[in-house]
């Protein structure tokens, strides 16, 4: 089956959603997956008007891009903002989305306790109903306090259902832990159900996410992993550059089709 590749709007950041639509597309990709992050990239959002969130869907469609995930990153262990999850969900179904991919936020108990996993686990499961509601699978990432894959999964199988699952990124364990990805994968291959394909340059919280192909990151090895789990799951192409950004649109743009290159040139269908 043909893996789904796409590019994350979030390569975008700074711009505006209607360019990061016509790069992805200039680019030659055929799928998306929409950010709607509070605060940071909101390129979607729930509290945009009909008549606006209808102009990029179908923007999109006449683009010939599948809007078939969305970034919709809440603090989950923050009952306050749960409503706000909730509207992204709804939002995400809104463009037909089957994803929607979140980090779990920081896990601490009112007492200031970092929550066991098991606490982990139960604010997510009650998010079921509304995963059932809108027909969306959430796609929990490897971020912040829960930085590996290996973290994840076990909250993951603690939630035991198939509407949730892992995303794994494949440079926030660097980043945020210094974990090596490929061996990281190998715990958690089974429960991956969702990709951020990202490369990294430097150690430990040095930001510096270039174009795929130019960064440390061991793709072959980690598509092995894969290959060898059988393992079809999306991926989703996201550049985050340095601290400092991209220099202009034109460098996002380049960066978004050196790594359709490169995965074109470990044979990748586009």
């Amino acid at each position: 089956m043909k893996r789904i590749i796409a590019v994350n709007s979030n390569c975008y950041h700074g711009f505006s959603i209607e360019e990061a639509i016509d790069g992805i597309r200039e680019a030659g990709f055929h799928y998306i997956e929409l950010t709607a992050t509070k605060g940071w990239t909101e390129h979607v959002f729930p509290t945009m008007s009909f008549n606006y969130l209808n102009s990029v869907k179908d923007r999109l469609k006449d683009a010939g891009i599948v809007p078939f995930a969305m970034s919709g990153h809440t603090n989950l262990m923050d009952t306050e903002r749960i409503p706000d999850f909730v509207a992204n969900m709804r939002l995400a179904a809104f463009f037909g989305c089957d994803y929607i991919v979140s980090s779990i936020g920081e896990a601490h108990l009112e007492d200031k306790a970092v929550a066991s996993n098991e606490e982990v686990a139960k604010h997510v499961r009650d998010l079921l109903p509304y995963l059932e509601d809108y027909n969306l699978t959430l796609v929990l990432e490897n971020h912040g306090d829960h930085a590996t894959g290996e973290v994840i999964k076990s909250i993951v199988d603690l939630v035991d259902s198939p509407r949730v699952l892992i995303n794994f990124d494949t440079a926030n364990g660097i980043y945020f832990a210094g974990a090596d990805p490929v061996a990281d994968l190998r715990t958690c291959v089974d429960k991956v159900g969702f990709l951020h394909v990202k490369d990294k340059i430097g150690g430990p919280k040095e930001w510096h996410f270039p174009a795929l192909g130019q960064g440390s990151v061991d793709f072959p090895a980690l598509f092995d992993v894969l290959k060898q789990a059988g393992n079809n799951a999306p991926f989703s192409i996201e550049i985050e550059f340095t601290s400092a950004g991209p220099k202009d649109l034109a460098e996002v743009n380049q960066a978004v089709k050196d790594s359709c290159s490169y995965l074109k040139g470990l044979g990748f269908e586009i």
